[in-house]
């Protein structure tokens, strides 16, 4: 009895790293470029929040971190490089001045590049903990 739980516990655990990657397909194809040039610059913690059940006004979130102003700017400007090449461009950008913030809203998705501190301060990977974390 005990092999036939460990192996139906191993099932359960195979089948659900399948769906996973079968959500991971699934994802809109600028996502995913984003994701990849984020990246590309070694961003930092990056996160891919599923906010369709929860919120109204966007379906994803991508988060992530700079280690410096510099790099917080390289990878926001290469996600809308990258991005520009699929032919889409941001309908809204805030905070490239001052690159503690910079969110390039692409409508579907948002992405937020932050300055480790102002990210530790916003905390929107708590503030949106409902939302499901998604593997890109």
């Amino acid at each position: 009895m005990a092999s036939i739980r460990t192996t139906s516990t191993r099932q359960a655990g195979c089948m659900a790293k399948a769906e996973k990657r079968q959500k991971a397909a699934r994802l809109p194809r600028q996502l995913v470029t984003a994701v990849r040039a984020a990246e590309e610059k070694q961003a930092l913690d990056l996160v891919v929040l599923d906010l369709r059940k929860a919120a109204g006004f966007t379906d994803f979130f991508v988060i992530c971190s700079g280690g410096n102003p510099r790099q917080v700017r390289a990878i926001a400007e290469h996600v809308q490089d990258a991005l520009v090449e699929l032919g889409v461009k941001p309908t809204h950008i805030e905070g490239a001045d001052r690159s503690e913030w910079i969110l390039l809203d692409y409508f579907d998705f948002i992405v937020h590049v932050f300055a480790p501190e102002t990210r530790a301060f916003y905390a929107l990977d708590r503030l949106w903990g409902n939302a499901e974390r998604v593997e890109p």
